[in-house]
């Protein structure tokens, strides 16, 4: 039975095996206490011993073991049940333990990546992960949506942003002292990475009308700043039939039944990042699950920040893009809660957004809450094959590469909408961690891959 399990019983007497990792021992004259967790929870089970053994005095933190005894009520603060320990088993030693402190700084454990779950905060990070992936699909489950696993290997950059990691059997050595010729490369051409998985998503949301990604996803950005990451998940709905409208309520709830999420599954880990990482993280989320989320044109947006120019490190300007520091101000002195902005100048958005009848903007959408910033970015795709050809030949693209993307406006054509959001910053939001590396188990970034 799991600690978890066992910290739940009322049952006074019950055999009791407890199988975990030894976090601490505590000797008295005529007690030995060793608290014992297994990743089940953030909690650890007290076990108690009245004798001293061979055994016992082997046991060290880190130390993996086996204890059987009865559950009992403890009287110590902060649990209700520990084990009056019978029989003690060494199942694994740890000599040499690196993780002998209580608190170890982040960097110190980015080092050493494969042991830091053993920690609280990291143990705490992997079960939120875990609960909040769950409940992604959950909720598109629920609302019909179908879960399409898109390709990890392309010959497309959705986003246009060039920033790719190429994927090649070619001999590198060879491939950089002369001319290289893709056709002899194992897919024929250029290969890449995938940074998104949406256009392919589409694809599918003009079959099967609602879907849905969640998947890996690579950007070769040399950004080495806590907010970014190499390799990381994205999770992105894609819905036919669908206006901007439709994908603003769409973004609301999804963020809000993944806060009430956490807020009610996960409460034990929440206080603990409460009361440990980041002060008042829970009541900034039952904020935004409370809040009505506030719709504002990017035009208005601009003209907000423009009144406090002053106050930024970056102007803000129409036609700039939104920096951090924009953000927060909207969400925290404009709004005072979570605001969409809508409606971009074209020339910062990606290519397939739907222009707006004004000729100089695009039904996009950002998403921002408090405290982040930008969390989710979507738009209304452009359904139209001649405005869509248009806009990809005036930015230079090979409307021949993307045939088969401009065939769903040739073949039953019809409005679709959807939007992207990294799981990374998503945890990253909900735990208050404050680097983006201590969200995912392995992080990859420029300099970065431990094994």
């Amino acid at each position: 039975m799991l600690i978890r399990e066992l910290l739940c019983l009322n049952a006074e007497g019950q055999d009791a095996t407890v199988r975990g990792w030894v976090r601490t021992k505590r000797e008295l004259k005529s007690l030995i206490f060793v608290e014992v967790n297994d990743g089940s929870c953030l909690s650890s089970i007290q076990c108690v011993f009245d004798h001293n053994n061979d055994t016992l005095a082997a046991l060290g933190t880190g130390c993996s073991v086996e204890v059987k005894g009865k559950l009992a009520p403890s009287p110590s603060e902060g649990q209700k049940t520990e084990v009056v320990a019978e029989t003690v088993s060494l199942i694994g030693g740890a000599d040499n333990y690196p993780l002998q402190k209580k608190r170890h700084s982040m960097e110190f454990l980015r080092e050493i990546a494969h042991l830091r779950a053993r920690t609280n905060t990291f143990g705490a990070v992997a079960r939120m992960r875990s609960r909040i992936a769950f409940a992604v699909h959950e909720f598109f489950q629920n609302r019909d949506f179908h879960y399409i696993h898109t390709p990890v290997i392309t010959a497309n950059d959705a986003e246009g942003a060039g920033a790719m990691f190429q994927v090649t059997t070619l001999d590198i050595d060879k491939a950089n002292s002369s001319p290289v010729d893709y056709s002899t490369d194992f897919f024929g051409r250029k290969a890449f990475l995938s940074v998104s998985g949406q256009l392919e998503a589409e694809t599918y949301a003009t079959a099967l009308s609602r879907v849905y990604t969640f998947g890996p996803t690579f950007r070769a950005e040399n950004s080495n700043t806590a907010r970014h990451l190499a390799e990381f998940w994205m999770i992105e709905p894609e819905v036919a039939f669908a206006d901007l409208e439709d994908n603003m309520r769409l973004a609301e709830d999804f963020l809000k039944f993944l806060f009430t999420t956490a807020l009610e599954k996960c409460a034990e880990d929440l206080a603990f990042f409460d009361a440990h990482i980041q002060k008042g993280v829970a009541d900034t989320l039952r904020k935004v699950v409370e809040s009505r989320f506030v719709h504002i044109a990017y035009t208005e947006a601009i003209k907000e920040l423009e009144k406090q120019s002053g106050k930024f490190e970056f102007k803000p300007f129409w036609g700039c893009d939104l920096q951090s520091e924009h953000e927060k101000f909207l969400t925290e002195s404009v709004a005072d809660g979570p605001v969409i902005v809508t409606d971009y100048p074209k020339e910062i958005k990606a290519f397939y957004m739907k222009m707006n009848d004004d000729g100089k903007t695009v039904r996009a959408m950002d998403v921002l809450v408090p405290r982040l910033g930008e969390i989710i970015g979507g738009s209304q795709r452009e359904e139209s094959l001649e405005r869509l050809e248009s806009r990809m030949t005036g930015l230079g693209m090979n409307v021949t590469d993307y045939s088969w993307y401009l065939d769903l406006r040739r073949f039953g054509s019809v409005p679709h909408s959807g939007f992207g959001m990294g799981f990374e910053r998503l945890i990253l939001y909900i735990t208050g961690m404050a680097n983006i590396r201590d969200v995912i188990p392995y992080p990859r970034a420029p300099g970065l891959v431990a094994f």
